[in-house]
């Protein structure tokens, strides 16, 4: 049972490896820049660390493209390290969550590599073939990353299925074999000591390409409950699937306290609000704000008591929340500092994604400064269906995924405090100004306002279990809400905007205790400031 889950009252901390530290100067995050920095995340007060994948690929989506489950890759060290980094965690008591990609492996995993060469091969049912005839595809599917979900492979004759990358071919769930070598290999890392696992694009394992079905195909939950039952169950683990499609109905499946699948579950309604219905993140459209607050109402209220949430704003696929949503000028801290008490108030486990904690910002960089896969594909692509240049630097600028994997900002010494090589992508230009050094010692940084937050949701049970009642849902401007146990009342209330906002409620408030709050001083008992957010607290 999920009742009493330590990771009920704990904050995980993401790491995107690659941009995190770099150990040995040659500009590639690694295992021990990790390690050297585990002091810093004790600090902060988290109790796990999501590690983005650090297995063995060929990096052409940057580790989601897995050639070997069981070896590290060498660009982030050793098998040796990552035992290390398990261990040193674990002194300070962190555990380490592993990102699994169960979806696809890389086109050089050695199961493909035998998949291709014959029909007859016993790897070849270990990945989705269709019958055709080249030029002749199976059907019109198409994979995320652009271009078909097809691709021909003439030794055979046929056609394998992917849904991202040409090099990540989709593994086929219907075959007991693969499920079996799958939790042989988890099994493999619980033993090692691995205290969690984040799961990539879950909700796509059960696709049905025969009839165009990817997400929440029908075998879906029997394929998760038994991977659960043959791995997960076996352990105290954390685990959370990535499913982008996931509603409340699913999400109480996903999340059930009876532990048949995971602890949570990623659901992304809210990051998708702000761009245009029906199109893709690329085209933009501002933030409907109230339907903001009834997506993250409903999934606070339709989960209570029957399943769990994940509580996020960035994560390695995202742009940095205080670009995207705030202001990363003028009001910087204090809008960053507004996110955290928003989010941290409420029920679920909130992940921190590396830099979110500084106020890290987007980053203003030229084509030619980008690494991603989907970036640069959305780049072309555009370009050739004759959107103007500026256009499209608008959206990536908005909404590419490397404002997420910027070098960590550690100090103000060149390049950040991350290395002492050429980074491999570049340190976004406002480090010196932004940075750990600066923060970590000073009582009123965005640092301190989530080391707050994380040690008050340790310290109240109402943040673990209280039920939750929006305040105000129909104003435009503030984002308020109260959270209830039998202990105590919590009351958190938010200016979402830049402009001063009216807030009639505040007055009921007056007399509880202030927890947190992102001005210095108090202001006017009817009147929030720009970005202003006040965290209170009672006991019945």
């Amino acid at each position: 049972m999920n009742q009493d889950k330590w990771w009920k009252k704990s904050v995980v901390y993401q790491i995107y490896p690659k941009s995190f530290q770099d150990s040995n100067g040659d500009g590639i995050g690694d295992l021990n820049g990790i390690i050297s920095r585990l002091d810093y995340l004790q600090n902060l007060g988290i109790e796990a660390i999501w590690l983005s994948p650090v297995y063995r690929s060929p990096q052409d989506d940057n580790g989601y493209d897995i050639s070997d489950y069981q070896d590290i890759d060498p660009m982030f060290g050793s098998l040796a390290d990552m035992e290390r980094l398990i261990v040193e965690a674990k002194k300070r008591k962190i555990r380490i969550m592993m990102d699994l990609v169960l979806n696809h492996s890389s086109d050089e995993h050695f199961w493909f590599q035998e998949a291709r060469k014959s029909r007859e091969n016993p790897y070849h049912d270990y990945y989705v073939w269709r019958d055709g005839e080249e030029g002749i595809l199976p059907n019109d599917m198409r994979a995320c990353f652009g271009g078909s979900a097809w691709e021909w492979v003439p030794e055979v004759g046929q056609y394998y299925f992917h849904q991202f990358s040409i090099k990540q071919p989709d593994l086929n769930w219907e075959n007991p074999k693969v499920r079996q070598e799958i939790y042989r290999m988890i099994n493999w890392w619980m033993e090692k000591g691995v205290g969690g696992f984040r799961l990539d694009v879950i909700d796509v394992i059960a696709k049905e390409p025969d009839k165009k079905v990817t997400g929440n195909g029908s075998r879906l939950h029997e394929f998760i409950r038994e991977l659960s039952r043959e791995t997960f169950q076996k352990g105290d683990l954390i685990t959370v699937g990535e499913a982008w499609g996931a509603t409340p109905e699913l999400a109480r499946l996903y999340s059930n306290p009876d532990g048949s699948e995971f602890s949570m579950v990623f659901q992304f309604e809210h990051m998708v609000l702000d761009q245009q219905p029906g199109k893709d993140k690329w085209d933009l459209a501002p933030l409907p704000f109230l339907k903001l607050k009834e997506v993250l109402g409903r999934w606070q209220t339709e989960l209570h008591g029957c399943g769990w949430n994940s509580l996020f704003w960035n994560n390695h696929d995202l742009p940095r929340i205080v670009s995207r949503f705030g202001n990363d000028k003028e009001y910087r801290e204090i809008s960053a500092k507004m996110f955290a008490i928003l989010l941290h108030g409420m029920q679920g486990t909130p992940y921190v994604y590396q830099g979110e904690e500084l106020g890290m910002t987007n980053a203003p960089y030229e084509i030619e400064d980008y690494r991603d896969i989907e970036l640069l594909n959305c780049y072309h692509e555009r370009l050739e269906q004759g959107y103007s240049k500026e256009e499209i630097m608008k959206s990536i600028h908005t909404k590419g995924r490397d404002n997420a994997r910027t070098p960590m900002q550690w100090d103000a010494s060149a390049n950040a405090g991350f290395s002492t090589g050429t980074p491999w992508i570049r340190v976004n230009p406002n480090y010196a100004e932004i940075n750990a050094a600066s923060q970590v010692n000073d009582p009123d940084s965005i640092f301190s306002c989530y080391r707050r937050l994380i040690g008050l949701r340790k310290e109240y049970d109402v943040f673990a279990e209280g039920s939750f009642r929006m305040l105000m849902p129909e104003d435009e401007s503030v984002f308020a809400y109260v959270r209830e146990d039998e202990s105590h009342e919590l009351a958190v209330i938010c200016n979402f905007f830049g402009d001063e906002a009216a807030c009639p409620v505040l007055k009921d408030y007056a007399s509880w205790e202030l927890l947190a709050a992102n001005y210095a001083k108090n202001g006017a008992s009817e009147v929030l400031r720009p970005f202003e957010a006040r965290m209170y607290i009672r006991r019945k």
